[in-house]
């Protein structure tokens, strides 16, 4: 896995031909137990490095298009899976706990709901304050710039661009990191800020 921008982040990453962009999955080690983010399948490198690392007590999924090598890793790892509250009705996989938005879920984590992409729960997560984290409705196609979900994939445009204003307003966010696409280390208010400038 590749360390990030923070001593306690890490992530591995599968290159998606059809839109020649990274998906990407984050570890999170934390005091009561690593988390993982969305997690991809993963090779035997990374199995190992994440075995080095300590367990894995949480698997949260961001949105239902996200379940990816959930199932598989909890299989693996013991893990719970925790999955968005607002798709739980018809959520493909079962979950020990259901998310909504909720600041302090844990200690350094907190929960944003995302209303008006392309699936009706689609949750983001700010680590320790200063690290976004996002599933698919803010992506960044490009190198240092983030851009939406396309609009003819979103429930509402409106919704979404409102979500998007709410975690751009968050004073402290230094890093964005998508789950499709380039990770924002630097500047990451600054990038939400820009993007926002688009709407």
């Amino acid at each position: 896995m590749k360390a990030l921008h923070k001593d306690n982040l890490f992530c591995w990453s599968q290159f998606d031909q059809e839109r020649n962009i990274d998906f990407h999955s984050y570890l999170w080690l934390n005091a009561s137990g690593n988390i993982i983010f969305d997690p991809l399948p993963m090779s035997e490198h990374d199995q190992h490095h994440l075995q080095t690392l300590g367990n894995v007590n949480t698997i949260i999924i961001s949105n239902s298009d996200h379940i990816r090598h959930a199932v598989e890793l909890a299989a693996v790892t013991g893990a719970e899976i925790w999955g968005p509250i607002g798709e739980q009705a018809n959520f493909p996989v079962a979950c020990s706990k259901w998310l909504g938005e909720f600041i302090s879920v844990m200690p350094g984590l907190d929960v944003y709901a995302l209303t008006g992409s392309k699936t009706p729960g689609e949750l983001a997560f700010v680590i320790e304050g200063e690290t976004l984290i996002t599933g698919d409705l803010i992506r960044a196609h490009s190198g240092g710039k983030l851009c939406l979900l396309p609009a003819a994939k979103l429930t509402d445009l409106q919704q979404a661009q409102d979500a998007v204003k709410r975690l751009a307003n968050l004073e402290a966010i230094t890093a964005v990191l998508p789950g499709d696409g380039w990770p924002i280390f630097r500047g990451g208010k600054q990038a939400l800020s820009e993007l926002v400038a688009t709407f």
